[in-house]
This record gives structure tokens, sequence and C-alpha cells, in this order.
């Protein structure tokens, strides 16, 4: 719970949401990049960040960032932000925002320009 919010992943649908009581908030779309056995790990890859508008500016899109990287770092993955917003959360909070490796970045990207309608 952060702020009255209640942070939930639903992992089949690839979404992480902040939710209030039964209003849904903002979400965090993302998608599992599993280790393909180079070193390199695993990823929960953030490819969307989405606000509600009556919620914009109250936090919600930080809090849904630092809570896949407090997920990712719970399933001892990586997050590779590939959205805007979670890239630019990762570079003003480095200390909580680990890079990911070079390898699964270029990963990440090859799936999602494999099948783009994915997200």
């Amino acid at each position: 719970m952060d702020n009255g919010r209640d942070i939930r992943d639903d992992r089949a649908a690839g979404r992480l949401g902040a939710w209030a009581g039964d209003e849904l908030l903002g979400r965090i779309d993302y998608f599992v990049l599993d280790d393909d056995g180079t070193g390199a790990g695993s990823a929960l890859v953030a490819v969307h960040t989405v606000v509600e508008p009556d919620h914009q500016g109250e936090g919600v899109a930080g809090a849904l960032a630092g809570a896949l990287y407090d997920l990712a770092a719970s399933e001892s993955r990586s997050v590779v932000p590939l959205c805007p917003y979670v890239a630019a959360w990762s570079v003003k909070h480095s200390d909580r925002a680990p890079q990911p490796d070079p390898a699964l970045t270029d990963r990440a990207k090859e799936r999602l320009s494999a099948d783009p309608d994915m997200w």
C-alpha cells in the first residue's frame, strides 16, 4: 500500500496497476523476458505507463515505477525500461534502479520489434 494506493501485479495481463479500492489510477504495461542462458539474466520490460487524467500529478507513475523495480528485485530480475517514463525515473533514482545488462536491453528491443502489436 502506497499513500492509500494498492499496487497489484497482474502477471497474466502484463500489467502493474495502482488501485484505490476498485478504481484503477494508473498502470505500467510490461512483459517478462526470460533468461536465455547467456548470463544476462531475465527482466521485466516496461513498455508503457499510463495514469488516469484525474490522478496525474499525484505520484502514481513514480510509485508504479518504484514498485516495478522492487518486484523485479524480489524475483532476482532486472528491469529494462523501454517506456520513456520508467527510463527517466530510473535515471533520477539510480540508487533503486540498476541499469540492465545491455544484452537484455537488446533482446527486449528485438522482441518488441518482432511483435509490435503486443503492446
